[in-house]
């Protein structure tokens, strides 16, 4: 009789309690929510080939001005004959490109550029933070300066009041 009890716990507990510890169900809706339907499969399919189109639109390899400016700037002046050019001078990549190329690179390249990155925000956080520190005693510094000048302006004409 008793084994027959601990096999039928055994079983209940592989059949409810470990599937829902290996995998668990998500919480209940609550009661305002309102199902959707479940999609056809032709409603599906039109999902997957909108979704498809959208991916594959990402992977152009013209990424437009935003990305590559100085590719368009090259352009531009190409275009444009008439114009005189300039000394060509080199500018310093941006930092989406930066990361672009240390991505290309690895672990080992976009670790140190991230970490530019990083410091280069928490340099300007920091530096953001002090003027506002420093902006912020200057307005102290004035109101108090507002509120000793009315003090002794009230002190000074007590006297005159009383007399």
């Amino acid at each position: 009789m008793k084994v027959r009890v601990v096999c039928r716990k055994l079983y209940d507990y592989v059949r409810y309690d470990l599937k829902e510890i290996a995998f668990p169900s998500s919480l209940p809706d609550p009661p305002h929510i309102k199902k959707r339907r479940k999609l056809t499969w032709n409603e599906r399919f039109l999902v997957l080939k909108e979704a498809s189109r959208l991916y594959a639109a990402s992977w152009v390899r013209d990424i437009g001005p935003e990305l590559r400016p100085n590719d368009f700037k090259d352009e531009e002046s190409e275009d444009k004959p008439g114009r005189p050019q300039g000394p060509a001078k080199e500018k310093e990549p941006s930092t989406l490109e930066d990361l672009a190329v240390a991505a290309r690179g690895g672990m080992e390249t976009l670790k140190p550029a991230l970490q530019r990155v990083y410091m280069t925000r928490a340099s300007a956080y920091k530096d953001a933070l002090q003027s506002f520190i420093h902006g912020y005693q200057e307005g102290i510094q004035q109101v108090m300066e507002k509120k000793e000048d009315s003090k002794s302006e009230q002190e000074s004409d007590k006297p005159d009041k009383s007399t």
